[in-house]
């Protein structure tokens, strides 16, 4: 694919995010992407040949550029505490976030499309969450910072909290205050006194 060829490419899932998390997955046609692009319908299907693929691109593309928050933003002497918190801070922001969010796109997909568990990128993001935010519980438990616990229940209790409140929080609405309260309940059944 040549430069220019990529550019619009690049143009094209741009805006695509942009409908997406305007409209959701289920009322993005390819008509409104060639509206927003302002290209042919022919030259959006050079590269698309429908919205399911063209909202996996645009799934992967986020997925590329996702922050870790687990590599570079914590200096490595961190406490294992101190990153789980970073964490959670940053778990707050994206749930209390209202724009810039593909989260209600992404359940209508896989409503939608469904996926086998191999496919399934929500799948495949909660269990390396679940795997990192283990390790850093085991950490944490060797160093005294935590309790003695299940690591890997505690990080699986951790994540499906808080998917649920990202889940409510584009459904019923949730408040700082009631994220605050359930992260702190959270943290209060891990870190050690």
């Amino acid at each position: 694919m040549g430069e220019k060829s990529e550019q619009k490419k690049q143009l094209i899932l741009e805006t695509a995010r942009r409908i997406f998390m305007e409209k959701g997955y289920k009322d993005v046609t390819m008509k409104d992407i060639v509206d927003a692009c302002q290209i042919s319908r022919g030259g959006l299907y050079l590269y698309f040949s429908g919205t399911q693929e063209l909202f996996r691109a645009v799934l992967d593309a986020d997925e590329a550029e996702a922050d870790d928050v687990f590599s570079g933003a914590v200096s490595e002497d961190a406490m294992a505490a101190d990153v789980l918190l970073l964490f959670l801070k940053e778990q707050k922001k994206e749930i209390l976030r209202r724009k810039d969010d593909l989260s209600l796109a992404t359940y209508e997909y896989y409503f939608a499309h469904g996926a086998s568990q191999e496919e399934n990128s929500l799948r495949g993001k909660f269990e390396d969450a679940v795997g990192a935010l283990s390790q850093l519980i085991e950490i944490g438990i060797q160093n005294g910072e935590f309790y003695e616990v299940d690591a890997q229940a505690a990080a699986s209790n951790i994540m499906f909290a808080l998917e649920g409140l990202r889940i409510c929080a584009r459904t019923m609405g949730v408040t700082e205050k009631m994220v605050d309260d359930e992260l702190y309940t959270l943290m209060s059944g891990l870190v050690a006194d």
